[in-house]
């Protein structure tokens, strides 16, 4: 059984860095395109960040050069460090595997 477990999510002014991390388990990771999602209230689900098998990256353009998405696969664990957060960055942030697995989601708060 597939899982995957966020953490590092919280709240912070905006200007602020958080790090968020998801740790995968019951998958062959190396093998799968990983990403992180977001939910804001009263909108949908967007992608922020996808990091390919080989370390290929794509980021949602409200999020480029802010964000950097990475991952560790000897640790299962994919990473996205998020700096210059802004107030429109407050949201759930959850992660994807390409089977279509998905976290429980870890809550980012940007405010003043």
């Amino acid at each position: 059984q597939v899982q995957l477990v966020e953490s590092g999510g919280g709240s912070v002014q905006p200007g602020g860095s958080l790090r968020l991390s998801c740790v995968a388990s019951g998958s062959t990771f190396e093998l799968l395109r990983m990403g992180w999602y977001r939910e804001a209230p009263g909108k949908g689900r967007e992608l922020v960040a996808a990091i390919s098998q080989l370390h290929m990256t794509v980021y949602a353009d409200s999020v480029k050069g802010r964000f950097t998405i990475s991952r560790d696969n000897a640790k299962n664990t994919v990473f996205l460090q998020m700096n210059s957060l802004r107030l429109e960055d407050t949201a759930t942030y959850y992660c994807n595997d390409d089977e279509d697995n998905w976290g429980q989601g870890t809550q980012v708060t940007v405010s003043s």
